[in-house]
């Protein structure tokens, strides 16, 4: 299983703001921090915001914090929330397979990808947040 960059990238604004909770933060932050386009990165605070995950302020003293307290969002909501196809094996339509009837790989593919989601489901942001990550990407407020 290979995520996406949208989601890469949606994670690690999640684990951000969940070392930030004493404070609004802001896309540029954000960015920065990571190296992300800005651009790139409203879209990704867009949908993270439509499901919840992270609230937005408008306004002059607004910015972005998570939605809900770290330890309730679940790494694999997250990512069935920001991938777009989760199929292991692309159907493109170009050439049927002549053993669909019969093939065991997608049912395999299947299993596996169950099971990748399984594991992420047993984990928090929460837990995923480490000393280190919070010592390498605790800012102060900007003035």
């Amino acid at each position: 299983m290979r995520l996406t960059l949208h989601t890469d990238y949606a994670l690690r604004t999640l684990i951000y703001l969940g070392i930030h909770t004493d404070r609004l933060t802001s896309i540029r932050e954000v960015a920065q921090a990571y190296g992300i386009s800005e651009n790139h990165l409203v879209k990704i605070i867009h949908r993270l915001g439509q499901a919840g995950f992270v609230e937005t302020i408008r306004g002059r003293n607004g910015g972005l914090k998570l939605g809900r307290p770290a330890a309730t969002i679940v790494l694999g909501d997250v990512v069935r929330h920001t991938e777009e196809d989760m199929a292991l094996v692309a159907a493109d339509g170009r050439a049927a397979c002549i053993l669909a009837d019969a093939c065991r790989l997608r049912g395999v593919l299947g299993e596996a990808l169950g099971s990748f989601i399984g594991v992420m489901d047993r984990y928090t942001l929460a837990d995923v947040i480490t000393d280190q990550e919070r010592q390498r990407l605790h800012r102060p407020q900007p003035d």
